[in-house]
C-alpha cells in the first residue's frame, strides 16, 4: 500500500481526497505547458455539468483534457459524496484506478502556486502523495478552502484545483445528496460511497475559451 500524508489533527480534510488504492511511480520532468481554458460538458445520469478548466494550472488541466478526449470517462462513474455540513462537502469520480483507463500520474500543482482554492463548484485532482495525482476527480460544494496548499498544516501541499464549474451546481448537489452505503468504504470513507453509483455517460470538449477572453470576464 502506498505511503499516504500524515495526519496532523483527529480530522485532517487534505488527508481525506485519496484515489483509490493503486500504486504509482512518481511523475518526475514534467513541464508546464500554457493552454487555453476549455469547456466540457460531464454527461451523467443525473444531469449534465458544464466545466472549465483553467489555464493557471496547465498540467492538470491537460491530463484531464486527455482522459476526455481518449473517452477514458465514458462509462465510469461518481462514487463518493463527501458531506462536510449543512452547505459543504464534495463529490468525487473517475477512473477508480482501473489498469485499462489509467494514465501515467502527473506533477503536482499546488494552490499556492496557481492562485486557485477549493470554493463552490471548484474540480480538483484526487491522489495519495503529491504527484500520484491520475484519472480521478473532486468537485466542491460550498468552501471547502482547508484543502488549499497550507490551509491544514504549514507545508501541506493541498490539493490541485484545475477548474471550476460553470452550469449544474444543482447537480451536483444533486450527487451529493443521493443515498449512500451505511457499509460500503474502508475507514472514515465508512457512509460515503454512493449506492447506486452515478453514471458519468460521456465528458466531451463543448467550448474553448481564449485565456484572454477569461481574463477579462
Amino acid at each position: 500500500m502506498r505511503r499516504r500524508s500524515l495526519l496532523t489533527g483527529a480530522l485532517c480534510l487534505a488527508t481525506l481526497i485519496l484515489a483509490p488504492a493503486h500504486a504509482w511511480a512518481q511523475a518526475e520532468g514534467q513541464a508546464a505547458v500554457p493552454t487555453p481554458a476549455v469547456r466540457v460538458a460531464i454527461e451523467t445520469s443525473a444531469g449534465t455539468i458544464l466545466a472549465e478548466t483553467d489555464p493557471r494550472a496547465p498540467v492538470t488541466s491537460a491530463n484531464f483534457l486527455r482522459y476526455v478526449d481518449e473517452g477514458r470517462f465514458d462509462g465510469v462513474t461518481f462514487y463518493r459524496g463527501m458531506v462536510l455540513g449543512p452547505a459543504a462537502g464534495l463529490i468525487q469520480g473517475g477512473t477508480g484506478g482501473a489498469p485499462e483507463r489509467v494514465l501515467p500520474p502527473i506533477a503536482h500543482e499546488p494552490t499556492g502556486e496557481t492562485g486557485l482554492s477549493h470554493t463552490d463548484g471548484a474540480l480538483s485532482m484526487a491522489r495519495f502523495d503529491p504527484g500520484t495525482a491520475t484519472g480521478d476527480f473532486f468537485i466542491i460544494v460550498g468552501n471547502v478552502s482547508s484543502l488549499d496548499a497550507g490551509k491544514s498544516a504549514p507545508g501541506d501541499p493541498g490539493f490541485a484545483v484545475f477548474g471550476h464549474v460553470v452550469e449544474g451546481m444543482d447537480v451536483v448537489r444533486q450527487i451529493l445528496a443521493a443515498p449512500k452505503s451505511p457499509t460500503e468504504g474502508e475507514g472514515f470513507m465508512r457512509g460515503q460511497m454512493l449506492d447506486p453509483r452515478i453514471r458519468i455517460v460521456s465528458v466531451r470538449r463543448v467550448e474553448a475559451v481564449s485565456a484572454a477572453v477569461e481574463q477579462e470576464s
